[in-house]
Formats: C-alpha cells, sequence, structure tokens
C-alpha cells in the first residue's frame, strides 16, 4: 500500500512517463481512500502550468546583472 509520499511521487511522474499497471492500481486504491491526495491529484495540472508560466518568465540565472543580485 502507499504512503502520501509514494502516491504524490507518483502523480508527478506520471506527468513526465507511463505508470505501470501495478503503480496505476496503488496509485487509484490510494486515492479512493486518501481525500488529500486525491484534491493533489485534481490540483497537479494547474500547478504544472503555473510553473511553466513562471519559468518562462525567469530569466535565466546567468543573464542578471551583478547588481540584482543578493
Amino acid at each position: 500500500m502507499l504512503n502520501c509520499h509514494k502516491a504524490t511521487r507518483l502523480m508527478s511522474e506520471a506527468q513526465d512517463r507511463p505508470l505501470t499497471l501495478n503503480e496505476k492500481l496503488a496509485l487509484k486504491v490510494h486515492t479512493l481512500m486518501c481525500s488529500a491526495c486525491s484534491n493533489f491529484e485534481k490540483q497537479l495540472p494547474a500547478l504544472r502550468r503555473m510553473a511553466r508560466t513562471f519559468a518562462r518568465q525567469q530569466p535565466p540565472a546567468g543573464d542578471k546583472p551583478d547588481k540584482d543580485r543578493k
């Protein structure tokens, strides 16, 4: 049985790779019993979109002038 840490990790990994059948089943069982992880799974696509938008708006670390670095 998955704990919440492993479940959320699998949810994140599912954004980048297909999960195995065993991983999918274990995740489904966990999210049926855990409302916190179920909510996280529903919010994950929005979190991913926000992170991508933020990353596109940030200049690369080497492009910042020295006076702006802290």
